[in-house]
Formats: structure tokens, sequence, C-alpha cells
């Protein structure tokens, strides 16, 4: 049944939820960073502010139904959030087997947070396209600005308060923009979302100089990063784009652009200007390695089936190995959940992400582009980070969003009682 809309002026609605949903996105994403170096503040701040959001984004998702739409969604390639579920599911139980089950529940809980934070937020998207389809907010739009807001404070603070926002590594030798605020990494991750949502408004020709403007604010703040994974990422995302381009001119010059500038970028962020101990530290991915070799020798035996408990990868609070550092987490969100879930968890989460690309790969070319583009940064972050199944992180949120956004479409039956209130509220006729 295809639904024929009264004519109205939504423009006011549009822009008030624009900015409402932006706002909302951009302090969730805020409440992941440690804005306070006492640890009573930091916890309520998180606390707080993620369950704030989450009730904003409920409140958003019962303002746009109010307004004039009915949740009659369906649902879209259950596989993926069923194996997501199944994940979560066996991290639950993992609780019984769990040396420090307060730890592994602080840590699903707030995994658990996300995801029904996510589900609000992607509905209300979904009900817009639904029941307005002619309204201009775009969720690549509100990862991009939300991650360019951010970042935009970070550049602004490594010049402001360069002991606040640059963390110095190597014995003081380099300094890199993060601070104790957010790990370097993860900040050059957020920029590369933010590159990956903005490319999409150039490709619209939306706001193109600003959107310009944005996207070399967002590499600055990459580059001052220092994260190699993240610099790789970005480039991955903007050859990406043209080689979907349909401007043929444009893409070529713009290839030529990137494979001048990506040779200079590679060699002094990822080569770190050819240094002979530097070049030591990307062959052994600056020790982890060694690290992941340990964990897969010495304690992968000691728990191989279901792991250690969620988000734990010893009966200790370290691992510890004579051969390399201890360490509390892997560096790597795969085999994190080896060590926390055990095989039986690694096997969920390739079949979670192989039905997750399979979800992707069916939608149409611009949102097909749009989650490949998002999936780029937060992947690769994932082989050397926290990543999307490792301790709570904002990698772990927009992978949510990306799981989420595949898991609906319209719906086509309403309810007599969903029909009378789109008639109340002048969106349909009752003929």
């Amino acid at each position: 049944m295809k639904l024929e809309f009264l004519h109205k002026d939504h423009s006011a609605f549009f822009k008030k939820t624009n900015w409402q949903l932006l706002l909302i996105l951009l302090l969730m994403v805020a409440c992941f960073f440690t804005w306070s170096e006492n640890v009573v503040i930091t916890r309520i701040i998180k606390v707080i502010g993620r369950m704030g959001m989450l009730a904003a984004s409920w409140h958003v998702y019962r303002s746009i139904i109010q307004y004039g739409a009915a949740d009659n969604l369906k649902t879209n390639n259950v596989l993926s959030i069923s194996f997501y579920g199944l994940y979560l599911l066996l991290g639950f139980a993992s609780f019984i087997w769990s040396t420090n089950v307060g730890y592994s529940a602080l840590q699903w809980f707030m995994t658990s947070q996300t995801l029904v934070f996510c589900l609000f937020f992607i509905k209300s998207l979904y009900l817009l396209d639904q029941f307005f389809p002619k309204h201009p907010i775009r969720l690549y739009n509100l990862l991009g600005n939300s991650a360019f807001l951010l970042i935009l404070v970070f550049v602004i603070g490594m010049w402001v308060s360069p002991d606040v926002f640059y963390r110095l590594t190597h014995g003081g030798e380099e300094a890199r923009l993060g601070g104790y605020l957010m790990n370097p990494n993860e900040l050059g991750m957020l920029a590369g979302v933010g590159v990956a949502g903005l490319m999409f408004d150039i490709r619209r020709n939306h706001n193109k100089w600003w959107t310009i403007v944005k996207l070399l604010i967002l590499f600055y703040g990459l580059f001052a990063t220092g994260s190699r994974s993240s610099l790789i990422g970005a480039l991955l995302i903007i050859g990406f784009h043209l080689l979907q381009s349909e401007q043929k001119k444009f893409a070529i010059a713009a290839i030529v652009v990137l494979m001048m500038v990506a040779p200079i970028a590679i060699y002094k962020v990822v080569l770190k200007d050819g240094d002979p101990e530097r070049m030591e530290e990307v062959l052994t991915l600056t020790g982890r390695l060694p690290f992941w070799q340990a964990l897969i020798n010495e304690g992968l035996p000691r728990e191989p089936l279901l792991g250690f408990g969620f988000m734990r990868i010893d009966y200790k609070e370290y691992f510890q190995s004579a051969h390399t550092y201890p360490g509390k987490m892997t560096h790597n969100t795969f085999m994190q959940v080896v060590m926390n879930l055990g095989l039986v968890g690694i096997t969920v989460v390739i079949f979670q992400m192989i039905f997750t690309t399979r979800g992707i790969l069916r939608e149409d070319a611009e949102k097909k582009l749009m989650l490949f583009c998002l999936l780029i940064p937060i992947i690769i972050n994932s082989f050397t980070e926290f990543g999307v199944f490792g301790e709570s992180n904002y990698g772990i949120l927009f992978y949510q969003l990306l799981i989420l956004y595949i898991s609906f479409q319209a719906g086509t039956i309403l309810t007599p009682r969903q029909r009378l209130h789109l008639v109340k509220r002048g969106r349909i006729s009752l003929q």
C-alpha cells in the first residue's frame, strides 16, 4: 500500500529535528571521551550523559510519530541483528564464568545501552524517510558534522592548551593529538568517520566549499593524531568515492592529487620519515604481534571454547607473559572476542559480519556506498585498537548504527489506530 500524504510545509519541523539529532549524536559520541582526570566525575558524565542521550533519542522518535508518522516498520536482514543479539546473549551468559563479573557486566550494559540508543535513532530516520519522503536529513551528514565538531574542539585545543590536548610518546619525542581525553588512534578513527560522512555532501554538492573546509580541518586533525591506520582508512575512503564518481574529469584530477599527497602522508605518518627504529615498530605493529602470539600460545589454551568472560582476556586483570608486555586488552577486536568468548564467540562474530556485509550489498547504490565507507575506518581501527567488538568505545556505536540501518524497511500496513492518528495529524485523508 502506498500512502498519499496531504501537502503541508514541514520545513520548520525538519530543521528542528535535524538539529536535535545532530546534537544528540554529538553529545552521545562526546560521552565516550575522558573530559576530567577525576575518575568519579568522568563516570558520572558517561553514565548520566549516555542515559540522557538514550532518553533524548527516544523523545525525538516519539515526537516524529506525534507530528505525523506511525511505526509500522518491518524487519530486514534479520540474520545480521540476530547474530549480534546472539553475541550479546553469549556475553551475558559469560557472567557465570567471568572472574570479574562487575567489569564484564559494566562493559555488557554499556554496549547494550548504545544499541538501544541506536534503535531509536535509526527508527527516527526511517520514519522520516517513509512519512516525509522529501526531508533533507541524512545519516552521513549527521555523522560527518558530529565528527567535525569534535575534531574542531581538539584542533583548537592543540593551539590553546597543548598540555591538555597533546599526548607525548616515545620518551617525549613525539606529540600526538588526543591527550588524556582520547586515545590518538581512536580520535583518528573519528576523523575518518567524519571524512566518510562529509564526502557524501561533496557528492550531492551540499554547501560544497564549506564542506571542503570541514574536510581540510578533519585531515589536519587526523594528521596531528599520528594514527597510521586512520590515515590509510581515510585515503581508502577517498579512493572508494573516486572510483564511484560519475564525473570522470573530476575523478581523474582528484586521483592525480591523491597520488601526489598519499606518498608524502604515508612517509610522514606511517613510516615516520624512514626512521629505522620506527620502521621496526611498523613491522611489529608497535609490539602488538608478539603480544597476540603470546595470547594465542599461552592464553587461549586455558579457556579455548568460551573464553575468560565478557571483555576479559585472563583470569587476572592483566594478561602476563615472559615474552611480551602485560596488557588488559588485546588491541585487536577479533583477538579480544577469541579471548573473552572463545572459539564459540569468534564463530558468532564472523557470521554476524558476513550477514552484515551481505545486508549492505543488498541495499541501493548510494546507501551501499555510504555504509561501506563508514565501515572502512571502524574495521581498520578494529585491527589495532578496541574495535567494534571490544571494550566500550564509539566504534561500537557506529557499527551498531550501521547494523540497525540495514535492519528495517518501510511497512505497507497501517493498523486502524495508526491510520486514525495520521488523519488527526492531517497527514492523510479519510478516503
